[in-house]
């Protein structure tokens, strides 16, 4: 037989697995600065300990009440029916089971939902799967599972709409638009292309599910909730509507959650309500926690995104023109999903200076649990397909992509198409440390010669920039409360706005006051976060948190030193404890709350003016994968981020928080996929049909580097947001990916642009390769096949 070729050797090897290497680096706190004072310090997470050792509580964790009942729900089987009729009568015959409780049993509201578009329970007909219709409560978790089993509903189907091409004429508002003055003049640019790109949908997949205890307090109403949210203000208030009492009956608590990443922002609600209801009813206390198959086919994830894009541009590289559509799968309600397309509109530039812009963006009903927030908030879908005309633009300019991707950034200075002004501009700098720190052109030449060396494992790679607008889009959310007590002891119970989810926020909570009182950490203590103690507040959500609350913490903090200040003037070499003791004796207040908003915010997309957002936080990543052209699979070579924090408050925290949403991204762009059946049951439900990345995604070498010498002094300490900018850098592992690909279709004799819809699953990439295997087995014609799935 004749031998085989050199090249091809590479078909017969798996990947293999190298050494890992990793390395973190940041500022050091400035010479001089108190060994006391925490701020800028990498302080281990407050509560890390505890998590892990097992110790930490969280909503289920709360021991059981003598009396409690346990509430199982029953949803709709349906995507669209009519509900002809409810039967629960062989769930009564179940052993402990309590009562069933539907609308009806609603003593207030049963609409419900950010646009009154929702109900507590189904009435007359359902719009998705998963839709609840009614409870079953029970004097245990397993006898009330059986008994919501054991409930009979007769339907009487209905069409639904699935996908976005199916819904694209019957959105939930009007189009909203985004134009810049210029645009309809410089529309005749000689060189022009058009295309598309499909962004999948993603589950947040938080460690802990969903989860409220309900518990009466037996006069006037009252009522007490345990509930796992980022939204305290939402859930009283929809708990309080749904009982008809005023929300200061109600009292939710928050210790901490086992994430959320926006999963927890509004739809936690639509549990925690019927939970309310179903503890009204019986007058004892009632606890649900969803299993992750209920989580996933309820509370609804990521919007999927349609993106089609006309631009114009110089045969340099130079884009002059962008006109862009922009379709979501908003789902059965319309919940966020109007902020989500606000935000995707507002990064549809991701880094590039565009002089022309139009744009419109679509939310799209549809029969699918409604789609909510979730880290990045619309921008990663924005930015995603901002990247993807701009790789089509370097290869029809035959230039190299990251020269064509630097001609186009911002400089200091410039509008972008929202017209707001770019102050403090790192990202050049950002840009120029990412290529150097990562040897980048002399990795580019090693990945070029293995290419040529091997015919069925490519390698590619991409640096990718992000400019992340930091704030609420809602001006008035741009707000915060904190709530400081002094003990006679010298100990402080600091309470805030802010909820933990686990990304450290009340450890830098407790940096901020630290600092602000001169006091040790040891001293402060975070409880809790509850509606009785800081009133109205904003979600934990845009990662302003650490924002809008360590300003309202210093501002408390402040007025209780500003009433200290005589003491310590008459007793300058006492003690923190003396001052505080004096300060009792002498009936001086040692409470205080503070405040906070961010001043002069506010758009108008109608006029294309106004500041949507207090600042930008940006970053770079160059990453570098190997794919297999045979079977699709992919392996994460490198990756190196430099990111602009500002004066991180704490780097430990700040870099965990860059490496969980850079990992996270990488799941969204290359490997989570939901799965839906025409009908619009979603068939990929709990971690044995959804996975999610796992330690061997992670980049082989794995380097983040905080950017040196950036202030921001628009933030507390000239610290900046860090939760959800770094998530989009991992479109650098897509594109990377399609980099591989092309070398894989160049050995076909193919060099053309070709269309990757995200996320780059071994499927997707497989065929992208294309070769004398792929030319065998030719795609089915539409129409002459049943899918047993669709994109949604």
């Amino acid at each position: 037989c004749e031998p085989i070729p050199s090249n091809y050797i590479s078909a017969t090897e798996l990947f293999h697995k190298d050494p890992i290497a990793n390395a973190q680096l940041f500022q050091e706190v400035p010479r001089g600065q108190s060994v006391e004072d925490m701020v800028g310090r990498p302080l281990m997470h407050v509560s890390a300990a505890k998590q892990a050792c097992g110790e930490a509580v969280y909503c289920d964790d709360i021991p059981h009440y003598e009396n409690e009942l346990y509430l199982t729900l029953v949803t709709s089987t349906k995507a669209h029916a009519k509900i002809l009729s409810i039967d629960a009568s062989e769930a009564q015959s179940v052993p402990g089971f309590v009562c069933f409780v539907s609308a009806k049993d609603v003593p207030g509201s049963n609409i419900t939902g950010i646009a009154n578009d929702e109900t507590v329970f189904a009435e007359d007909v359902v719009t998705c799967v998963g839709h609840i219709i009614g409870a079953v409560l029970a004097d245990t978790q397993e006898h009330s599972r059986r008994a919501a089993k054991s409930v009979k509903i007769k339907y009487e189907e209905l069409k639904p709409i699935v996908t976005i091409q199916g819904s694209s004429l019957q959105t939930i508002r009007d189009r909203r638009h985004l134009i810049t003055p210029e645009t309809p003049y410089l529309w005749g640019i000689s060189f022009n292309f058009l295309g598309e790109m499909y962004l999948g949908g993603q589950e947040h997949f938080y460690l802990e599910t969903h989860c409220t205890l309900a518990v009466p307090k037996g006069e006037d109403g009252e009522m007490e909730l345990f509930v796992s949210t980022q939204n305290l203000m939402k859930t009283q208030a929809f708990a309080a509507s749904a009982l008809g009492v005023p929300s200061n009956r109600v009292v939710v608590r928050v210790k901490r959650m086992g994430g959320g990443f926006g999963g927890k922002e509004t739809r936690n609600t639509i549990l925690t309500t019927a939970v309310a209801v179903a503890a009204f009813k019986t007058g004892r206390p009632v606890r649900c926690m969803l299993d992750r198959d209920e989580d996933m086919l309820i509370s609804g994830g990521r919007h999927p995104f349609l993106g089609r894009y006309k631009v114009g541009f110089m045969k340099n590289g130079k884009v002059k023109s962008l006109e862009v559509s922009y379709y979501s799968n908003g789902g059965n309600s319309v919940d966020l999903s109007y902020g989500v397309m606000d935000r995707a509109l507002l990064h549809l530039d991701n880094s590039y200076n565009i002089p022309n812009v139009s744009s419109v963006g679509i939310v799209c009903k549809t029969n699918l649990s409604s789609n909510t927030a979730f880290r990045g908030f619309g921008g990663p879908q924005g930015m995603m397909i901002a990247e993807c005309w701009m790789s089509e633009l370097a290869r029809k300019c035959g230039l190299p992509p990251e020269e064509v991707r630097k001609l186009n950034l911002y400089n200091e200075g410039d509008l972008t198409h929202f017209n707001q002004k770019l102050e403090g501009f790192t990202l050049r700098r950002c840009w120029d440390e990412c290529l150097s720190s990562s040897s980048y052109h002399a990795r580019k030449k090693l990945i070029e010669d293995f290419n040529k060396q091997h015919r069925w494992k490519k390698r590619g790679m991409c640096i990718i920039p992000t400019k992340f607008g930091i704030s609420f889009t809602i001006p008035f959310l741009n707000q915060a409360g904190a709530l400081v007590h002094v003990y006679t002891d010298g100990s402080v119970l600091l309470t805030h706005g802010g909820t933990e989810m686990g990304q450290g926020l009340h450890t830098k909570m407790i940096q901020v006051a630290s600092r602000s009182l001169g006091i040790p950490t040891s001293k402060i203590y975070i409880s809790e976060t509850s509606t009785n103690t800081v009133p109205n507040t904003s979600p934990t959500a845009a990662s302003v948190s650490a924002d809008i609350n360590g300003m309202a913490v210093h501002n408390a903090c402040q007025t209780i030193l500003k009433r200290l200040e005589p003491i310590k003037q008459s007793n300058p070499k006492g003690s923190w404890e003396d001052w505080i003791k004096a300060a009792y004796e002498n009936c001086v207040s040692l409470s205080a709350t503070g405040f906070y908003r961010i001043p002069d915010l506010g758009y108008d997309f109608e006029k294309n003016e106004g500041k949507p957002f207090c600042y930008f936080s940006y970053g770079v990543a160059c990453s570098e994968v190997e794919i297999d052209c045979l079977t699709g699979d992919h392996k994460n070579i490198r990756t190196d981020i430099v990111m602009d924090v500002g004066t991180s408050l704490n780097p430990a925290i700040d870099i965990g928080q860059i490496e969980g949403a850079f990992v996270q991204g990488l799941g969204l762009f290359t490997m989570e996929e939901l799965r839906y059946s025409p009908e619009g049951n979603l068939y990929t439900r709990g971690p044995g049909m959804y996975k999610i990345p796992a330690f061997g995604d992670i980049p082989t070498e794995f380097y983040v580097s905080l950017l040196r010498d950036c202030p921001n002094t628009k933030a507390v300490y000239s610290s900046k947001a860090v939760g959800e900018p770094p998530l989009f850098l991992s479109a650098s592992v897509f594109y990377a990916i399609k980099d591989a690909i092309y070398a894989a279709r160049k050995d076909s004799g193919l060099t053309e642009p070709f269309r990757l819809d995200s996320p780059a699953t071994p499927e997707r990439i497989r065929n992208a390769c294309v070769d004398i295997f792929t030319k065998m087995c030719p795609s089915a014609e539409p129409g002459t096949f049943k899918p047993w799935s669709v994109r949604v």
